[in-house]
């Protein structure tokens, strides 16, 4: 797992049960399901970010690249069906989702509605 900053994190198949599901009872965890060729996964990845940071640890980011490994296992169990999907995963459950590049003003508005 690397680390980008304290609240993102990148994940895979291996650690997603630990590093998403069993981590949501504490915190609110969005998992970012992304491919490097997605253009649209390219343009909010840095919005993400931004909106994670700000909410200083109140809810955490993961990042699921789709090509890598067997990542696309997961995608296919949560019927994720284009790029970027980000689902928020709280209590060891998905609470909502949403696909395609979105203004800050959006995901601010997504994450608050759940915290």
């Amino acid at each position: 797992m690397t680390k980008i900053n304290p609240f993102i994190f990148n994940i895979d198949l291996e650690d997603f049960d630990q590093q998403v599901l069993q981590a949501s009872y504490r915190t609110p965890v969005l998992v970012d399901f992304w491919a490097d060729w997605c253009s649209p996964c390219i343009a909010i990845a840095p919005v993400l970010g931004r909106v994670i940071e700000s909410f200083e640890g109140q809810v955490l980011l993961a990042k699921l690249e789709v090509d890598e490994g067997h990542n696309m296992k997961l995608a296919g169990k949560y019927l994720v069906r284009g790029f970027p999907t980000i689902i928020l995963f709280k209590d060891g459950e998905e609470q909502d989702r949403f696909s395609s590049a979105r203004p800050a003003q959006f995901i601010e508005h997504f994450i608050q509605q759940q915290l």
